[in-house]
């Protein structure tokens, strides 16, 4: 028999463990979400400064210490509490109650607020083409095919799929011929390109319009229809021997192609950038030393509603009302150390990041050394798990920029001088050794470990190809300009 011995985690500690994984924005949703369902949470108007020195930062609470004690006094009649007092029941249920805790004196909701100035939603593609879709005078065959190639389109606006597969999807009466009719119609939508089935075919589509619009577009027509391989390969001496065309109006015409769309559904109703908002600002004091402060204002502070606190010291609502608000009142207090453990953790964290990557502040990415998350837990005395969650998803404002906090952990190699590198500063030397290139002449991967050499950076061939392509830096030969 194998006897094993297993740490059973508990509800506080799987939820310290969820928030603490939380970036900014996420937590502020998290947050909304509680305070929808526990009554006893409300906004904390006027939050407390907190009082830890950055010098001495507090320990992190563990599983014991995640209930909120805003003073002594009143843990203690909490945690004596037994019942209720009868006559706070009615209000119990009574939604007004939290409300006007939280509103404290404005008569608005600040959810139903922010819902209202929130921007309407950008319409899907596919509702985009049915609305203009549906002002077409069209028979109802050429309709209804119509709108079952729109349903077939993807998030590009490319039908891949054949003509003839599309019938089967739909238990209208929908011929090939209904379809092979209505697919033209459906291409002259915008944007202009989508319903096509091929990148070739999207080009050309676009290509029309501007000739119908009464530019001259013969020559980019030509290049689409036989050289786009050649395009790919940048072999514009070939193209322009083979269209007659001097070297100069090649690349003229891959200009103007540079402009069209390959993807035009992405142009309509893709989701919006989602927005970075840094939990953390760092920048150097007077004394060249780093200094992290949280974005704390950025994150709602919570307290126990005094109304709640008040019922409790009442002691007179029957056992179900009891239950229900001892119930909330410990969610509440879970929830509200979870979130200070979180602050402090990735505030201890990015401390101990930035006082090992100073040299960022000046040299950039190129002066980032190896910082393995072990070391960085071994010096804040967490466990690496810990570190890994405190830095997912969390973002760092910098007199630099904005930058994934993830970044500034990276293996990385040793210089012929002994100099300790990270990966991050070895693609940055790259960048800057091909940016200094001869573009008529480009250095291939042989040549760019060469310069990397002189640089005192040894790496292999494959490692430097493997690192332009994570840079989408194209190879050499595609790289030439002429």
């Amino acid at each position: 028999m194998r006897l094993e011995q297993r740490m059973k985690l508990s509800p506080q500690m799987i939820q310290a463990m969820e928030i603490l994984q939380l970036p900014l924005m996420a937590l502020q949703e998290r947050i909304d979400a509680e305070m929808e369902v526990n009554p006893v949470l409300e906004l904390n108007e006027t939050p407390e400064e907190p009082s830890a020195p950055e010098s001495e930062p507090a320990e992190v609470p563990g599983d014991r210490d995640l209930v909120v004690r805003d003073n002594p006094s009143q843990a203690e009649d909490f945690a004596r509490l037994d019942s209720f007092q009868a006559e706070y029941e009615p209000d119990m249920w009574n939604g007004e109650t939290v409300r006007r805790s939280r509103a404290a004196g404005d008569d608005r909701d600040p959810k139903l607020a922010a819902m209202a100035n929130a921007p309407a939603p950008a319409p899907s593609l596919y509702d985009y083409l049915m609305d203009q879709w549906a002002f077409l005078d069209l028979g109802e065959p050429i309709r209804r095919a119509g709108a079952l190639i729109i349903e077939s389109l993807d998030e590009d606006g490319y039908l891949r799929d054949p003509l003839e597969a599309l019938p089967s999807r739909t238990n209208d009466p929908v011929t090939p011929a209904d379809l092979k009719a209505a697919l033209p119609v459906v291409q002259r939508l915008e944007p202009t390109g989508v319903g096509a089935r091929d990148l070739k075919e999207c080009l050309l589509i676009q290509l029309n319009a501007l000739a119908a619009g009464g530019q001259d577009v013969q020559l980019e027509r030509e290049i689409v229809r036989s050289f786009l391989r050649d395009v790919e390969m940048n072999h514009l001496p070939l193209i322009a021997r083979k269209t007659g065309q001097p070297l100069e109006r090649i690349k003229e015409a891959l200009a103007r192609l540079g402009r069209l769309s390959p993807r035009p559904g992405q142009l309509v109703g893709g989701q919006a950038a989602p927005m970075i908002v840094p939990d953390i600002y760092v920048d150097l004091d007077d004394g060249g030393e780093p200094v992290v402060i949280m974005a704390d204002a950025s994150t709602p502070d919570l307290r126990i509603s005094d109304t709640y606190a008040e019922m409790v010291r009442r002691k007179q609502l029957d056992p179900p009302a009891r239950e229900f608000l001892q119930r909330n009142i410990r969610s509440a207090n879970w929830l509200i150390g979870a979130i200070r453990q979180r602050r402090e953790t990735v505030r201890r964290v990015a401390q101990e990041v930035f006082r090992e990557q100073k040299d960022f502040f000046n040299g950039g990415r190129a002066a980032l050394k190896p910082l393995p998350m072990a070391t960085v837990a071994d010096r804040v005395g967490v466990h690496v798990a810990t570190v890994s969650r405190a830095v997912a998803g969390k973002y760092v404002q910098t007199p630099r920029g904005i930058y994934p906090l993830r970044m500034f952990f990276a293996g990385g190699t040793t210089t012929a001088e002994g100099e300790d590198l990270a990966w991050d500063a070895v693609k940055a030397k790259l960048q800057e050794i091909i940016a200094a290139e001869d573009k008529a002449h480009p250095l291939n991967d042989d040549q760019l470990v060469a310069r990397l050499e002189e640089a005192g950076i040894t790496i292999a061939r494959r490692t430097v190809a493997k690192y332009r392509n994570m840079l989408n830096i194209p190879p050499a030969r595609q790289r030439k300009e002429f």
